[in-house]
């Protein structure tokens, strides 16, 4: 007689399982709020275009300024892994600003946005991706930030439950300096403050 067996699970597949956050972790581990998280996601949509598949890193300074970002596409089917994802993140963290690794208590904050096909609610590959900005942040002296989604339904700040429909993962660009606001009103942004330093745009890279 022949009896059915089931192979326990590799190490590998339990340390990927880990290297994810569920929503309820990442709401208790205290991550700041946006002032104007409306602001944050058009300025970031208007600089980057954001397709599906495309993640835009971005650090604020105290002020919620943007001191730089950068964004790059995940490219192929591969599994999902928050160790992946940081390495993508900090490489290109490492590539547009340098680290605070200095300073005893972090001023600037990473946020990070990432457009995707499906539903806003949260994923695991969503859960891989705030594993993998906390983690880069840690080793590139950052605050870790927001993690915000943006799909066909809008943009979601998830853990906060503030979102808009606009932008959406299928918007259209805007002219430099508008932003779109509500259900398509425009409005003159103000010019961002460089601080002696040029925004990085970067090339888009495979994760």
């Amino acid at each position: 007689m022949t009896f059915g067996f089931v192979p326990p699970p590799s190490a590998d597949s339990t340390s990927r399982a880990g290297r994810m956050l569920q929503p309820a972790e990442w709401a208790a581990a205290g991550i700041p709020l946006l002032r104007n998280p409306r602001e944050v996601v058009t300025g970031l949509h208007i600089r980057h275009l954001p397709t599906p598949s495309t993640a835009v890193v971005a650090v604020l300074d105290p002020e919620e300024r943007l001191a730089a970002s950068a964004s790059f596409v995940r490219r192929g089917a591969a599994a999902v892994d928050g160790w992946d994802f940081r390495n993508a993140l900090l490489a290109q963290l490492r590539r547009v600003i340098p680290h605070d690794l200095r300073r005893r208590t972090p001023i600037r904050t990473a946020v990070l946005l990432y457009c995707r096909e499906g539903e806003s609610r949260w994923t695991e590959e969503d859960g891989a991706w705030m594993w993998g900005l906390r983690d880069a942040c840690t080793l590139h002296g950052l605050r870790c930030g927001a993690y915000i989604t943006l799909t066909h339904d809008g943009w979601r700040v998830l853990g906060e439950g503030r979102g808009g429909r606009r932008p959406h993962s299928a918007s259209l660009p805007t002219e430099p300096g508008v932003a779109v606001e509500g259900d398509g009103d425009a409005k003159a942004l103000p010019r961002p403050h460089l601080g002696g330093r040029r925004k990085a745009l970067s090339h888009p890279a495979a994760v």
